[in-house]
């Protein structure tokens, strides 16, 4: 391909990540795999510079652009090289014209900038764009840090016992530790979430929106045999992802329940009341994870977030009533949105007298409003607000 055809396959698979992105679609790397596929002509510089172009584009504008045109003419504003490229050669884009629309703004929209955490200033704002690192956790049941250091002497310790990282682009899936069970990969701010879930000896876990499992698995590995944990999600899709992962943990007292959205509390009625710990690591609008998703900032508007709040808010109020007296929830988002993280924590408590907030002890972290606050430039995480609290 011509750096001018690279640059209008871009700008077709823009077109893709848009609508979807409207649409609540597929996400950006689900949609770019079927575009390569359709595209078998399109060589692996071909793909890497499609690709470069794409999440340039997605990363520099905070709004959606209205085509994927549009957004690279924005991108060619500020890059002068690009511009060359829109020669209306063969396979490549039209010539630009002055009046065509082009993607401008801010990184973030603006409608979002008052609606941070305190502490997310600019800097912290910026580094929720660089790339993120390749956290594992070690499955003690199957491995040890010896094992680790054999596998890959560079691995660096981190702060979380049993967490480490390792150089991007280090191939995990194909390893041996991988397949046999004895590694998983997940962000270290996901393991800070798990060990604050690990203190006062539970028997009965629910983990609410348990998704792919990467949680549940977390503490089946880090908590004796014998403790009962029940993954529930409303997502058939993403609960059944849990199965192969269960087979290569060796994990063999997790239960799973395809739950019916808005239908819950139906298939979580004999738990009412009898767990120890109950883990909602709730859907949200994921701004903790614009360095791995940056296109999820395209599918917010004002109109999602006030209804993901208000799903937040009714999941949080469930999960409280399947809570033994003396046990535990923990409330957690991959979000850094006040809205989302302390506001719901704070209005939780108001409404819940029978609740108090728990101080966690975490070697990373920092209080913030009845919780913990974790983002990439002050933890190295993903963003992540979460809350521990006991039932009196």
């Amino acid at each position: 391909m011509t750096p001018s055809a690279r640059l209008q396959a871009a700008i077709e698979l823009l077109d893709e990540i848009i609508i979807a992105a409207r649409d609540n679609g597929a996400s950006a790397d689900n949609i770019a795999k079927k575009f390569f596929k359709a595209r078998r002509y399109a060589g692996s510089k071909d793909r890497r510079a499609v690709r470069a172009h794409v999440y340039a584009a997605i990363r520099r504008f905070g709004d959606r652009p209205i085509n994927g045109r549009a957004a690279m003419i924005g991108l060619a504003e500020e890059t002068p090289e690009l511009q060359a490229l829109f020669d209306g050669s063969t396979y490549g884009p039209a010539a630009l014209q002055p009046d065509e629309p082009r993607a401008s703004g801010s990184i973030i929209a603006s409608w979002l900038n008052d609606r941070f955490a305190a502490p997310v200033d600019v800097k912290e704002r910026t580094a929720l764009f660089e790339r993120a690192p390749l956290d594992i956790r070690l499955n003690l049941k199957k491995g040890d840090a010896d094992l680790m250091g054999a596998t890959w002497p560079e691995a660096e310790p981190l702060p979380l016992d049993n967490a480490y990282r390792l150089p991007t682009g280090t191939n995990i899936e194909n390893s041996q530790v991988y397949n046999g069970g004895q590694i998983e990969v997940q962000d270290l701010g996901s393991q800070a979430i798990i060990a604050a879930c690990l203190p006062g000896a539970p028997k009965l876990i629910l983990d609410m929106c348990a998704g792919a499992g990467g949680k549940t698995l977390g503490l089946s590995a880090q908590l004796p045999d014998d403790v009962q944990i029940v993954a529930a999600d409303t997502d058939r899709g993403r609960l059944s992802r849990i199965e192969p992962r269960l087979r290569r943990s060796g994990a063999d007292n997790i239960e799973t329940i395809l739950l019916s959205p808005n239908q819950e509390d139906a298939a979580l009625t004999s738990f009412k009341s009898q767990c120890d710990l109950v883990l909602v690591d709730a859907p949200c609008t994921g701004t903790g994870t614009w360095r791995r998703n940056p296109e999820l900032r395209w599918r917010m508007t004002p109109k999602r977030l006030q209804q993901t709040i208000a799903l937040q808010a009714r999941l949080f109020a469930l999960a409280s009533t399947m809570v033994a007296p003396g046990g535990r929830l923990v409330y957690a988002v991959c979000s850094l949105l006040d809205a989302e993280g302390g506001d719901q924590t704070e209005t939780f408590l108001d409404r819940h007298s029978a609740w108090r907030d728990i101080e966690v002890d975490l070697p990373i972290g920092r209080p913030y409003r009845k919780g913990t606050l974790l983002t990439p430039y002050q933890d190295g995480t993903d963003g992540f607000y979460f809350t521990c609290l006991e039932k009196l």
